[in-house]
């Protein structure tokens, strides 16, 4: 048994290493926690599912146990991409849903991302249920909570295939580096009327050709090779658990998130002309000027999926987006992130050209250094973010902005330091108009952080 950890507890999800910090007994008291705060709001069902890591089957077991013990009723998904437990919180006679996931992180992790009531949990939300945990008295319901399957596959697929429409065929190579996402990528956009390369779209849960995360280049190679070598026009990829897209062009460009966002903004605008534009502080600093010619308002905002889709809500802005890849529309859909709605999206854009990688290679960009991270001890890397707010100064800066950390403007580029909300790093992004200009702003980070902390071991 391993005993409850609050270091699993992070800011917008519950996540742990198997048999370390987190096991079935753990999986089964986070369902009864999350089943009582159900019931505080009003909430009898919660819809649950799991992506094909070899440790889900027993953990949402035990979660459906917890939950029906806590006199909730459990609608149970089976294997699905997380986006399918988020739409049938939307679809069915559910508000709340939990998907046992490891997202990206290796194949020894697992666990949990929460819907309540119709909201993505976050911060206090998630440490309130450790909380509940610690203070319960392991009362059970008086009436435990019924169990049913549901099969909501076909429902999914009808939704998209309905709503988004390519305005010619298609040949498209898919990679989903075994995946939950490759349970359904293909039929999807078969479905839709493409035709697909399917790379690495068995569901194997040890992920042994590459590891599921379109952020990193490294996991791209092979979707680039197969478009040198087929006749495939486009190139998309998705992460372990299917809210996050990526994609490469013919010519094995990588089009980073900010920058499909700029795409999916000049679309969605056609239709909300005037709305606000979501998008994190790690977003290329050409996202603002385009939303704006668009006929949009830039709002940028916190780093963080669960905190985008409460800021997405709040304000009503019809779509939202983080550089890590989890794309929000709320412009014909729900507004939760979903890796498989998000390329069927572009698809219907990139269908409308003849040569969709000049499209797409044409959008602005600059020098840019994809996430560096400087790993710390626990606790270190808030501790050093505050000693930068407080002393560091920014020579010939034009803008220094800090509702996520210090993303420091200058005329010909910007800088990004901020606190990782579920390790201990400190994460940063630079982009600049030329080499010279990009290590220069690399330049004062650098002397900023050994100023305050002069043992860091900086990734640059």
């Amino acid at each position: 048994m391993v005993s409850l950890s609050k270091t699993i507890f992070k800011a917008y999800d519950i996540r742990g290493i198997i048999d370390q910090t987190l096991d079935a007994g753990v999986a089964r008291q986070i369902g009864m926690a999350f089943g009582q705060a159900a019931l505080a709001k009003g909430e009898t069902k919660v819809v649950i599912g799991r992506d094909g890591r070899l440790s889900g089957p027993e953990l949402a077991a035990a979660l459906a146990q917890g939950l029906q013990a806590a006199g909730v009723d459990v609608i149970d998904l089976g294997v699905v991409a997380t986006p399918m437990v988020y739409f049938g919180t939307n679809v069915l006679d559910a508000k709340s849903g939990i998907m046992v996931t490891g997202s990206h992180n290796p194949p020894n992790y697992n666990g949990f991302k929460m819907v309540l009531a119709g909201e993505a949990i976050h911060g206090v939300a998630i440490t309130s249920l450790y909380e509940r945990i610690v203070a319960a008295d392991g009362a059970l319901a008086a009436q435990p909570g019924a169990y049913s399957t549901h099969d909501i596959r076909a429902a999914y697929l009808q939704r998209i295939i309905g709503d988004v429409k390519l305005a010619r065929p298609i040949k498209i190579a898919v990679d989903c580096g075994n995946g939950v996402a490759g349970a359904f990528a293909g039929d999807l956009f078969r479905g839709m009327g493409c035709e697909v390369v399917e790379l690495f779209c068995e569901v194997d849960g040890t992920f042994p050709n590459h590891h599921p995360d379109p952020a990193h280049p490294e996991n791209l190679q092979d979707l680039i090779r197969c478009l040198q070598t087929s006749d495939a026009e486009i190139g998309i990829a998705f992460d372990g658990d299917g809210d996050r897209l990526g994609v490469v062009t013919k010519d094995g460009q990588i089009i980073y998130p900010d920058r499909q966002m700029m795409l999916f903004a000049a679309d969605v605008l056609t239709r909300h002309p005037g709305e606000q534009i979501l998008y994190d502080v790690k977003c290329t600093r050409h996202l603002a000027p385009w939303i704006s010619k668009h006929g949009g308002r830039p709002l940028m905002y916190k780093t963080g999926h669960s905190l985008v889709k409460a800021k997405l809500r709040e304000t009503g802005a019809p779509l939202g987006g983080e550089m890590s890849g989890h794309i929000f529309f709320k412009d014909r859909w729900y507004g939760f992130d979903d890796g498989l709605y998000s390329g069927a999206r572009l698809l219907e854009i990139l269908t409308r050209e003849a040569d969709p990688s000049a499209l797409l290679n044409s959008l602005p960009q600059s020098d840019s250094t994809p996430e560096l991270h400087l790993e710390l001890k626990e606790g270190e890397n808030v501790a050093l973010m505050e000693r930068l707010r407080s002393d560091a100064v920014f020579p010939g800066h034009e803008q220094i902005i800090t509702i996520d950390g210090l993303r420091v403007e200058y005329a010909d580029g910007f800088g990004l330091a901020r606190s990782s909300n579920t390790t201990p790093v400190i994460v940063m992004r630079f982009e600049a108009e030329t080499p010279a200009a990009l290590a220069r702003i690399q330049g004062q980070f650098k002397s900023v952080i050994l100023a305050a902390k002069p043992d860091a071991v900086l990734p640059f």
